[in-house]
């Protein structure tokens, strides 16, 4: 019996020993599962922390982003109404420019019709005084023509009239000259009358 007891006890040992063991083992286990359930929970605990954190980059983000996209939807709507204003302006400045340019071309037309009235009138007018200088040059020649035929003609009759007063002058000299010698006697003698020659005066 002691045998029996000693196998007993050695059984009853060995089974305590594979029951120790076997809590080792479970406790083992339950720590790790412990552990691991807590590095889960610390890993989850990073994992919250993180994405609390990036949520709030994220939130950050986004109200950047919204101001970005404000800032660009005002520079859009400025750069709108540059645009519009510029397209206005340039609108404006090139109808400026057309009704400008309607209003020179009509001047040029107007001016160089007057142009074209003045050249006509001044061709006109050179034509007539041409004229008139050759109805004056005509004339001319002809009033010298006529002022020669004048002269010759005056020259002519001067000359006959000379030559006929030489005539009557031939004719009557011998008058002259017997009057002029009865008169010159007559004075001779009442100048003798008086005492006087002709030496005296």
């Amino acid at each position: 019996m002691p045998l029996k007891n000693k196998e007993k006890g050695k059984k009853s040992g060995a089974q305590k020993k594979k029951n120790w063991g076997a809590d080792v083992e479970a406790e083992s286990r339950h720590r790790l599962v412990v552990l691991e359930k807590e590095l889960l929970r610390d890993h989850l605990a990073l994992r919250r922390d993180e994405a609390r954190r990036a949520k709030a980059s994220e939130d950050q983000l986004k109200q950047r982003l919204q101001r970005v996209e404000a800032e660009l939807e005002g520079a859009r709507s400025e750069g709108k109404a540059i645009y519009a204003e510029m397209s206005r302006q340039c609108h404006a400045l090139q109808e400026d420019m057309q009704s400008r340019s309607k209003q020179l071309e009509e001047e040029v037309k107007g001016l160089r019709g007057q142009l074209e009235a003045c050249q006509k009138e001044a061709a006109a007018a050179r034509e007539e005084a041409e004229q008139a200088l050759r109805e004056r040059d005509q004339a001319l020649s002809q009033l010298r023509t006529h002022v020669a035929d004048m002269e010759a003609k005056y020259e002519e009759i001067l000359q006959d009239s000379l030559d006929r007063l030489l005539a009557k002058l031939r004719a009557i000299k011998s008058q002259w000259d017997g009057t002029a010698l009865r008169l010159h006697a007559r004075h001779k003698e009442q100048l003798r009358q008086f005492g006087l020659t002709a030496l005296d005066l």
